[in-house]
């Protein structure tokens, strides 16, 4: 692990969560060692059975409800941050985000399909390896749509007109369940062309594609969420709640870091993988101003330079926004 930070003016250690006494109960510890292979387990079996019985998409659907349900139990029951239980006044901002930009990206979806687009990007017949078991061609489909995404997650904080987009998705000042699809049309299409080409290009079959999606989806919901899960040597490869949060935070050196959707290998690889011995700040969110209604976030990115120089001149009060 990394300590460089560790002596970071209060900073917390990593022990118990907010609100829970130091005599943890060993069957505590337990649950909360096992919580995350075990729901990521379980839903992908569900969705497994669901796909061998022709009915995957319904399945799909049930498990995906059923583990936000799930969630939102657990956080109440074993919350990482009992502050974060609180209401900030993001749920329909949150709402609309997410069902917003899921219609987008199934009409996009389907878009490509009846397009052409994703044939017209095959760059020939015989290069992705078919005749694998289906489990390796996932792993693979995984691995190279990571590359894709993790640079395209990068540039979203490097690039100042790409992070513009991106910061709607980290003004949100508590992490739980509900604010995980909290994204900018603009931001997730950034990454769907980015992350998906080069899966397209090599003639992914469709099976595969799918399970890419599912397995990004319930890690997606498994990663924001405000459940206390130890994954002390699970986030070393893949991306845990746990590691996410330091992605969250509003210190540069810890907010840069940890980029990858689904498994960290790319971060491993250039060295933006960060995790440390002391425990992520409970203060997340961004330092610029973001407006708290939907349509001012929406709009914001398009005047985002202005936006914050009249915060800077007092011409908008900083404290009407996140």
């Amino acid at each position: 692990m990394t300590n460089a930070a560790s002596a970071v003016s209060g900073a917390r250690l990593v022990s118990a969560p907010t609100g829970l006494a130091r005599s943890e109960s060993v069957a505590y510890r337990i649950v909360a060692a096992v919580l995350w292979p075990l729901i990521m387990l379980t839903c992908i079996t569900s969705t497994a059975i669901g796909m061998a019985h022709g009915v995957g998409p319904q399945v799909f659907v049930a498990t995906y409800l059923a583990l936000a349900l799930t969630l939102f139990a657990l956080e109440r029951a074993m919350p990482w941050e009992r502050e974060w239980l609180q209401n900030d006044g993001q749920l329909l901002p949150d709402f609309l985000h997410t069902f917003i930009t899921k219609t987008f990206v199934y009409w996009f979806t389907l878009a490509v399909g009846e397009l052409g687009i994703a044939d017209a990007l095959r760059i020939g017949d015989g290069v992705w390896p078919a005749e694998w078991p289906l489990v390796l061609q996932v792993v693979l489909a995984l691995v190279i749509s990571e590359f894709g995404f993790y640079w395209a997650h990068r540039l979203g904080h490097e690039w100042k007109p790409i992070w513009r987009l991106h910061a709607i998705h980290h003004s949100v000042r508590r992490l739980w369940f509900f604010n995980t699809g909290r994204f900018h049309v603009g931001d997730t299409l950034r990454a769907m062309l980015l992350g998906l080409p080069l899966l397209f290009a090599m003639g992914t079959p469709h099976a595969v594609l799918t399970w890419v999606s599912a397995i990004t989806a319930f890690c997606g919901l498994l990663t924001h969420c405000n459940v206390d899960m130890r994954t002390r040597y699970l986030h070393r490869w893949f991306n845990t709640p746990m590691l996410h949060r330091w992605h969250h935070s509003k210190r540069l050196y810890e907010g840069d870091k940890n980029y990858g959707e689904n498994l960290m290998l790319w971060d491993r690889v250039f060295g933006t993988w960060y995790d440390a011995d002391y425990r992520p700040g409970i203060d997340i969110g961004i330092k610029e101003y973001m407006p708290r209604s939907y349509l001012g976030q929406l709009m914001a990115p398009l005047w985002w330079t202005r936006l914050q120089d009249r915060v800077a001149r007092g011409a908008i009060d900083p404290r009407s926004g996140l």
